[in-house]
């Protein structure tokens, strides 16, 4: 039985003209254009961010800007889909910036693969100074209050990965040799990684309570993650010095891949706090650590979350490094479980994790130092956020500074939402007590927090190899002793102290601190040793490796430091006993965290302006240009038939925006009074 509608309401009608439809984010960029604009940025970025290049056609740096500020904000999977959306409303989007023609894609690839240093540090330069340039209002009452009363502005340092994907391509003598696109932008990073994956590493710096991104700073690999953290360090000590904030108030936290004494001086030399899980695990060897966990816990805490039940043990003075860096440390313990833990060392049927720290005990106890560290779980989020709705580690170009560019841009778009979020809909700082104040100690005091002074009945002990491990002060190792150097092989005293505790190869290349072994007789032996892939693209391998070696291991050195005897040791200087300290109790007050949500508003501006009605209206029809006939007899002076190089604002001027453009309008629904009054744009009812 067939059963007939006979009653349909909706008429349907079709034709065969096309009229696309006005992309869903086409709003979005024009607010963002207008409002930089009135803050003059593009006009910034036109006088300073000047790029030497050979032939790219009428188009400028300012043209490229604005492409990769709208594929920023359009979130397009590719830039080929991102170009086929515009293509048919290429006029009006140029006319945003004050530009003519739409520049091809060729062109842009061709333009990320000329940006040179200079370019890109002023883009750097100007980002940072447009983000200090306007304040969030109350950013300043945020961040983080300790026991004591004492306010803390929280940094997060951490690095993506962009994983690129390549074909195995046979490697045959009859073959050329394959050039591979990612070669310069990408190299092989940690073992493991599937057959034919190059990635490249970003650190990205985060202000935690605003959530803004401080700057971006890329490497092949895995990149160099001293040099980049040195460079992250400088953006927030600019940052705090714009806002008259104190550099020693600054917390920058990190993972673990930085846990180690080098980093803690490096962060100490930039005048900083820092907060990150160690990875010096021959700490735990020392007698004095060993002699101070096998009595009773500082403090204990259970993981809200995970339930995991941890003793703190707070060690509030400990050498980490032959130069000296000293911080705190915190020494949490748990029993490990049938599998094996992700983090930590596990030592007969105990977890040990490491935590080092130089905020101070009367402000922060073992146990609000590993709530702080655990917090970092929201800085995870923020770089989900980031993939979801704009990811920046997708590929524009297949130069190192022309992929930077691009991320530096993606970023500031970031941090432009959310400042216009917070225009669109104003919301008051929240405020979390992340541990409630401590009662006031008894009056016979409390023991000290990691104190490692035995009970009066016993003997003190005498100074443990940790505290003579830089012993420059303290004098209790004398110069290392060298291994016999092997012929034609460069000898350990080629390789050079540094400071941050490393050795500075023939090469110029730091080997870094493997493992410390302490030996029967009481001497310390020190490795050092040099990354594989260094040592195999080194021109002086074959007169630093040992003989047969094919390059497959990097160079390794051992220092071997004996003890001064006694009187050794008071003739230079010698080895003061501890001194018990006074008594630390943390402060009256609670440990509190004033930030903003999330997400909320920058999701609340996106969703405002993707379901509204975007229109664009052409006013009159385009002049047709006129064409001027040249005359039959014209006289060329001999300037004139020269070659010259034009200058910048004639460069300029061939992509601006002329009297020929035709003019038109674009009506944005759903824009607040207040917010249009902000950004600097008419409203109508």
């Amino acid at each position: 039985m067939v059963t007939s509608i006979t009653h349909f309401p909706v008429e349907i009608q079709t034709s065969p003209q096309s009229v696309p439809s006005v992309p869903s984010w086409f709003g979005e960029v024009a607010i963002v254009a207008a409002f930089l604009k009135k803050e003059g940025v593009l006009q910034a970025i036109t006088q300073h961010v000047r790029l030497k290049r050979g032939r790219m056609g009428r188009y400028e740096v300012i043209d490229f800007v604005g492409l990769l500020i709208g594929y920023a904000i359009s979130a397009e999977p590719t830039l080929q889909a991102f170009f086929d959306r515009l293509l048919p409303f290429a006029t009006p989007f140029m006319a945003l910036f004050g530009r003519d023609h739409l520049p091809h894609r060729s062109s842009l690839s061709r333009f990320l693969a000329a940006v040179d240093p200079p370019c890109l540090e002023h883009l750097r330069a100007l980002f940072l100074q447009d983000l200090c340039a306007r304040p969030l209002a109350g950013s300043h009452e945020g961040g983080l209050w300790d026991r004591s009363g004492r306010q803390w502005h929280l940094m997060d340092i951490d690095g993506t990965r962009a994983v690129a994907r390549q074909r195995g391509l046979p490697h045959l003598p009859e073959l050329p040799t394959p050039q591979r696109r990612f070669d310069e932008v990408c190299a092989k990073g940690y073992t493991g990684r599937k057959r034919g994956e190059v990635v490249r590493t970003r650190t990205v710096i985060e202000q935690g309570s605003t959530h803004q991104w401080l700057g971006t700073f890329s490497g092949k690999g895995n990149g160099h993650y001293q040099e980049e953290l040195q460079l992250g360090l400088q953006v927030i000590g600019q940052y705090l010095s714009r806002w008259h904030l104190p550099a020693d108030r600054g917390i920058v936290r990190l993972d673990g891949l930085y846990g180690d004494g080098a980093v803690v001086a490096i962060v100490l030399k930039a005048g900083l706090a820092c907060l990150m899980r160690g990875k010096d695990y021959g700490l735990l060897n020392q007698p004095m650590v060993q002699e101070r966990l096998s009595r009773a816990p500082d403090q204990e805490t259970v993981h809200p979350e995970t339930g995991t039940f941890r003793q703190l043990f707070d060690f509030p003075d400990v050498v980490l490094s032959l130069a000296g860096t000293r911080c705190r440390v915190i020494v949490a313990t748990h029993p490990a479980g049938s599998t094996k833990s992700p983090v930590g060392k596990t030592i007969e049927g105990i977890v040990y994790e490491l935590f080092f720290t130089t905020l101070p005990q009367n402000g922060f106890l073992p146990a609000d130092v590993l709530a702080l560290y655990f917090g970092r779980g929201g800085f995870e989020t923020v770089l989900a956020d980031e993939d979801r709705e704009q990811h920046p580690d997708r590929w524009c170009s297949h130069r190192p500074a022309g992929q930077e560019f691009w991320q530096i841009l993606s970023q500031w778009m970031w941090n432009l939402r959310i400042e216009l979020g917070h225009q669109l809909h104003p919301t008051a700082m929240r405020t979390t007590q992340l541990a409630p104040a401590q009662l006031p100690p008894p009056s016979q005091g409390l023991p000290e927090l990691g104190a490692t002074q035995p009970p009066p009945s016993q003997p003190s002990p005498e100074p443990s190899t940790l505290q003579m491990l830089t012993a420059p002060s303290a004098a209790c190792y004398g110069p290392p002793t060298l291994a016999r150097p092997q012929a034609g092989r460069f000898a350990a005293k080629a390789f050079l102290p540094q400071e941050d505790g490393t050795l500075l190869c023939p090469n110029n290349e730091h080997l870094r601190v493997r493992k410390r072994r302490l030996q029967a007789n009481g001497a310390l032996r020190v490795y050092y040793g040099a990354p594989r892939k260094i040592c195999q693209a080194c021109p002086l391998r074959a007169n630093c490796l040992r003989e047969g070696q094919t390059g497959t291991e990097g160079r390794s050195v051992s220092l071997v430091y004996h003890p001064l005897d006694p009187s050794a040791q008071q003739a230079s200087s010698p080895v003061v006993p501890p001194v018990p300290r006074p008594l630390v109790h943390p402060g009256p007050f609670p440990l509190l965290y004033r930030d903003w949500g999330r997400c909320c508003t920058r999701r609340e501006w996106t969703e405002l302006l993707r379901h509204q009605t975007v229109r664009i209206i052409s006013l009159e029809k385009p002049l047709e240009p006129t064409s001027h006939p040249i005359q039959e007899h014209q006289i060329l002076t001999p300037s004139g038939r020269k070659h010259w190089r034009l200058s910048w604002q004639e460069r300029l001027a061939r992509n601006a925006a002329c009297e020929l453009t035709a003019p038109m309008r674009l009506h944005l629904f759903g824009i607040p009074a207040a917010l249009a009054t902000f950004v600097g744009l008419p409203n109508s009812l």
